[in-house]
């Protein structure tokens, strides 16, 4: 019999054990002791199990982590179906977070995993052995097609890898989807005959979830480089739709939008590894966007790099990008790199666009900063080479100097 591992942290629990039978019955037949022998033979097979229970006492409360085991026969092969029996109404009762999820090998086959991955990414760029650069649209609301084509322009000019829209840029009459996509080809091919660098844009995939579909399918169509998407607004099985679907067969960004409210206490809802790391990655998100632990919406770095470790972990799935964002600026090139290594991307939005000479300087900086890093010298130094790197670390300061 094959089965799905869910582990709990229980707070505020004195009788654990008792608490994870409780579970593990609640969540499947329901009750056992009671039941007549004849109904017990019949509903073994679906009856949950503690697999463990280990009690943990912190500071402040008592916790405990328990492992309780599912049997595969009771949920269809789907993630919506796996979350509510492993995760549904438990929710509700108290203070409960889901820290993992153990697939066994043949539920793993029910799902795609990411198209592309990082080789495949690396692939189109024709970029290996360092991090990919990606900068972020700013001040676009209210903006015409115009405005956007020449931001896409100088941040491709400053040897930015992607670039992706703003979560929040959705369908508009200034800046339709379908001209963003032509346009902005247009623009980036410009580039790319000027300079030789290829720049890949992330066009925002928003709408009624019915037309979702048949917008990507346009998209692809219309030769879009990358989808970037609001996957826990809409659901992770509605990623996997889009994942599957060989009409559309492009990366899929996934952007972390309302994940917030789903891990960020540590007491309820689901842990960031689990939500942003590996039920992406089983649902096909090429590239997952979290928190750095460093920037104006920190994660704590263990968390962070939690994340990081299960998009990229040896499993049977191709590999995803961690990206972490937000407030990320040249002078933080090192610390990334250090912590997440080169199979990631940097990802700025002011850090990028603030910059004195503009997307185009700031593009330059973020370049020369992992240049000089990867080189193994020290930012300062490569501040005396260029000058773009040198205003940057003057306006955000250097985070080599501060550790």
């Amino acid at each position: 019999m094959t089965e799905i591992i869910a582990t709990y942290l229980l707070n505020n629990e004195k009788k654990p054990s008792k608490k994870a039978e409780e579970i593990a019955l609640g969540l499947t037949v329901g009750s056992w002791t009671n039941l007549p022998e004849l109904e017990q033979n019949q509903l073994r097979k679906h009856k949950g199990r503690v697999v463990s229970v280990e009690v943990n006492p912190s500071e402040t409360e008592e916790q405990a982590l328990i492992k309780i085991a599912y049997p595969t026969i009771n949920f269809s092969n789907d993630l919506p179906a796996i979350l509510t029996t492993v995760f549904g109404k438990l929710s509700l009762d108290g203070k409960i977070k889901l820290l993992d999820l153990q697939f066994d090998e043949g539920l793993k086959r029910q799902f795609p995993g990411p198209r592309f991955g990082i080789d495949g990414l690396r692939n189109k760029l024709n970029v290996n052995n360092r991090p990919l650069l990606m900068s972020i649209f700013k001040g676009v609301l209210g903006k015409d097609l115009k405005f956007l084509v020449e931001q896409l322009k100088q941040q491709a000019l400053g040897g930015v890898d992607l670039v992706k829209d703003d979560e929040i840029l959705f369908e508009n009459e200034l800046t339709p989807f379908e001209k963003r996509i032509v346009e902005g080809k247009k623009a980036l091919q410009e580039v790319y005959d000027q300079t030789g660098h290829r720049t890949l844009y992330a066009v925002n995939l928003t709408g009624r979830t019915s037309q979702l579909k048949e917008k990507a399918r346009k998209a692809a169509e219309l030769g879009a480089d990358l989808l970037l998407f609001n996957v826990f607004s809409y659901g992770l099985d509605v990623l996997q739709e889009l994942r599957e679907d060989d009409e559309i067969s492009l990366p899929l960004m996934a952007h972390p939008a309302f994940s917030g409210a789903l891990a960020s206490s540590p007491v309820y809802g689901v842990s960031h590894s689990l939500l942003l790391g590996k039920l992406l990655r089983y649902a096909g998100a090429d590239l997952s966007l979290f928190p750095s632990p460093y920037g104006t919406v920190a994660l704590e770095k263990p968390k962070a790099l939690s994340i990081a470790n299960e998009l990229t972990s040896e499993d049977s799935f191709k590999k995803s990008f961690p990206v972490p964002s937000a407030g990320i600026h040249p002078g933080l090139v090192p610390l990334l790199i250090g912590d997440f290594g080169i199979d990631s991307v940097i990802n700025a939005g002011g850090g990028v666009h603030g910059h004195p000479d503009g997307a185009r300087g700031g593009g330059l900086a973020f370049r020369q900063a992992i240049e000089t890093n990867l080189q193994g010298k020290l930012l300062s130094e490569g501040a005396e080479m260029y000058p773009e790197l040198k205003l940057a670390l003057k306006l955000w300061g250097n985070a080599e100097v501060t550790v």
